[in-house]
């Protein structure tokens, strides 16, 4: 069931290969050495606009970018991890495969079910013990 990687469009092969790339120690030693140089050369360009607004502009083009690659990386981790709890959620006898979606319901929603499982938990400290098999403690959000 594995996509393999020439099924990927382009954008996720790219995001992925920098996001990875973007992590290495190495990367972060090229960053930092462009730093370095960047500073180095001030006294011979006098430290002027010019001077300043090359690290300003490459620093920020560079960011923008990598907003947009970071949050491509994050959503697809999201989502597989979430389908990854679908999958157990299905998978055990006893769950509540009401929260299969729950990840597409309001924040009042949310919040209303947060506050059932908190309160369970209170109630499982209080009683000294876990009572999740317990069908008459269950409560269905």
């Amino acid at each position: 069931m594995a996509m393999a990687r020439s099924e990927q469009g382009w954008f996720t092969r790219m995001a992925m290969a920098v996001s990875k790339a973007a992590g290495e120690p190495v990367t972060f030693g090229l960053a930092l050495g462009v730093v370095i140089v960047w500073a180095l050369s001030g006294p011979i360009f006098k430290f002027g606009d010019t001077w300043q607004l090359v690290i300003n502009t490459g620093t920020t083009i560079i960011t923008f970018l990598m907003v947009f690659l970071i949050q491509a990386s994050q959503n697809r981790d999201t989502e597989a991890l979430q389908i990854k709890l679908d999958e157990l959620i299905n998978a055990v006898k006893g769950t509540n495969e009401a929260l299969l979606d729950v990840e597409q319901l309001d924040e009042k929603e949310l919040d209303r079910i947060r506050k059932i499982y908190l309160e369970k938990a209170a109630s499982a400290r209080g009683s000294g013990g876990d009572d999740s098999d317990d069908a008459e403690h269950r409560t269905d959000p």
